[in-house]
């Protein structure tokens, strides 16, 4: 039985990478919404109502584990997906959160995410159970999901967008030294966002820290794979094949399985 891994475009493939270099026996199936990208804009109640549309797609095929690998899914939908799924599910929000309380060394985090990330007051909540003490400042960078759908990972275009935010959120507290990607899509510029911010900065993202909870989960629950040899891997796609592959390509090269796209049915 596979596992599940869901998002609301590419973003979520830098979990599923992630997930498959630390479990390369387990099979994986992967879920991105692009034709209803990007959620963060959206209401709670459409996020809500999409996530469990696709999730519902997700444990028809018979996932044994369920990862939401979209920030914006985490915190609007979470609880409800627990509710109607009858296999284990994760969110990136809470990984994220500790990995970044774990890496300040002077007590200030700046999140960068969706407007509806950020809205929901999630990474400042769960920053504040791992550590009370920290003060966190959010800012919302509604741009940077459709540019990385686009496949604009670098270049003039991205590197003024990513220093327009860098700069904003700098200027509301210019100690902090530790930044979180608070979107799955961000990883995908890590390499120009640490760039920006040099080498004073810690970029956490909840790639790495999200596949390690998912090792431990199915350590606990004995459910790891047995056989030997990599498992297989399954991309699917709401959206159109063909931007979603060249994005995908960045994240797997050669690696790559062909991508196949779905309808995801109203529950």
């Amino acid at each position: 039985r596979p596992i599940g891994v869901f998002d609301s475009g590419v973003g979520g493939l830098t979990v599923l990478a992630e997930l498959r270099r630390r479990l390369p026996a387990e099979s994986t199936l992967y879920l991105g919404d692009n034709a209803r990208a990007p959620y963060g804009p959206r209401s709670a109640d459409e996020v809500r109502s999409f996530t469990l549309e696709s999730v519902a797609w997700l444990l028809a095929q018979d996932v044994k584990l369920l990862v939401l690998a979209c920030n914006t899914a985490t915190a609007q939908a979470l609880p409800m997906v627990r509710e109607v799924a009858a296999v284990p599910v994760l969110g990136v929000v809470r990984p994220g959160a500790l990995s970044a309380a774990a890496s300040t060394r002077v007590g200030r985090v700046g999140v960068i995410a969706t407007a509806g990330t950020v809205a929901s007051g999630a990474y400042p909540t769960a920053i504040g159970e791992a550590d009370p003490a920290l003060i966190v400042t959010q800012l919302a960078c509604p741009q940077l999901v459709p540019m990385v759908e686009a496949g604009e990972l670098d270049g003039p275009v991205a590197e003024v967008t990513v220093n327009g935010y860098l700069t904003e959120l700098f200027a509301m507290d210019r100690e902090i030294d530790t930044l979180l990607l608070g979107c799955t899509h961000y990883p995908l510029l890590r390499p120009l966002i640490e760039r920006l911010t040099g080498p004073g900065v810690a970029v956490v993202d909840s790639a790495v820290t999200t596949a390690l909870a998912a090792e431990d989960l199915l350590d606990a629950l004995r459910d790891r794979t047995a056989h030997e040899g990599p498992g297989a891997n399954r991309i699917v796609t709401t959206g159109e094949v063909a931007t979603f592959s060249a994005v995908a390509g960045t994240v797997f090269g050669a690696a790559l399985p062909s991508v196949e796209q779905a309808v995801v049915a109203a529950v």
